[in-house]
């Protein structure tokens, strides 16, 4: 008996259907990883994240969005008719680069993370940081006491008899807060002094207060009050911040803090700059507040969105770019 190929016994339809041939050349990039018996070459094997394929490409286009960022200056743009002297000279086009706005959410910070944004800040690769009020109390308390390393599976009633508090995997013993109640009721006792002699506190004031006092060079925002970074937290009374406020609210009453002064000051550093740029991880208020900024001169001109939420519930947090 004569032998054939398997495809001669197969149907026709579905020979067609699943040995259809491809009509089209695909040009994009081969798909290929780091090759580690060429060594282990950091530079190289992040630039093979651009062609590894899923997360990993994702994360190589957004590192090249982020060099975009860094590297822009105004010389790389077309002298225009009408701009002012001032701004024709190349030394000046030369030292006016994009704004890079970091936004980060709470948990970058309990996590060891918080020394990634410490170095940014610390060598001003960064103009202006927005985040949530646990952004801003962990970095400080962090200063004062240890966070620990522990399980996502430990019960929390049971670390509440034990005094201590669940951040996901990591432990903060409930001391760690009351050094920082210490340390902060005679800064607020301050502040209400200087209210009394004229000065409005806005959120960022207060933060920049903070990280003068803490004088730690462990902390992020000990290096945004040196480098005079402004950081942003529309948010600043939820959490640990918003309990000592109000015990003090007993203790000394009338301390104001003004977040309209903040709104006006954010929305002015996005529309003040030539080019932006935000630098996203995470959602909430601390990615709203940053987009709404940018918004004001239609947009930011890179990127970069960094988050586990999704689109489909409609939230900001899991909003892409051409959304939110």
């Amino acid at each position: 008996m004569a032998e054939h190929h398997a495809t001669n016994d197969m149907p026709a339809l579905a020979q067609e259907a699943v040995l259809m041939q491809c009509t089209e050349e695909i040009k994009t990039p081969k798909v290929i990883g780091y090759d580690f018996t060429q060594g282990a070459d950091m530079n190289a094997a992040l630039e093979s994240y651009l062609t590894t394929g899923f997360q990993a490409t994702a994360l190589g286009r957004a590192v090249e969005v982020v060099e975009q960022m860094l590297s822009w200056t105004l010389n790389d743009e077309p002298i225009p008719d009408d701009e002012d002297e001032e701004f024709k000279d190349p030394e000046v086009r030369k030292s006016i680069r994009c704004k890079v706005f970091l936004a980060f959410t709470s948990n970058l910070i309990s996590a060891g993370t918080r020394e990634t944004i410490r170095f940014l800040v610390q060598h001003k690769m960064v103009q202006v940081v927005v985040t949530s009020a646990g952004g801003v109390e962990e970095d400080f308390i962090k200063c004062m006491a240890d966070t620990h390393l522990g399980e996502f599976s430990l019960g929390g009633s049971e670390l509440r008899r034990k005094g201590i508090n669940r951040i996901g995997n990591l432990l903060v013993p409930n001391s760690n807060y009351c050094k920082f109640e210490d340390w902060i009721m005679p800064i607020l006792d301050a502040m209400r002094d200087e209210q009394d002699q004229g000065t409005i506190w806005t959120p960022s004031k207060m933060i920049h207060r903070f990280g003068k006092e803490i004088n730690d060079p462990s902390s992020v925002y000990y290096w945004c009050y040196k480098n005079d970074i402004p950081v942003f937290c529309p948010a600043l009374t939820d959490g640990s911040i918003g309990d000592m406020l109000y015990a003090h609210s007993y203790r000394r009453p009338g301390l104001i803090v003004d977040i309209a002064g903040d709104i006006r000051l954010i929305n002015d550093q996005a529309l003040k700059a030539r080019k932006t740029g935000m630098l996203i991880f995470g959602g909430g208020v601390a990615k709203h507040h940053t987009c709404n900024a940018n918004l004001m001169r239609n947009g930011a001109d890179f990127t970069v969105y960094v988050s586990t939420a999704q689109e489909f519930d409609g939230s900001d947090a899991g909003a892409r770019p051409d959304e939110a």
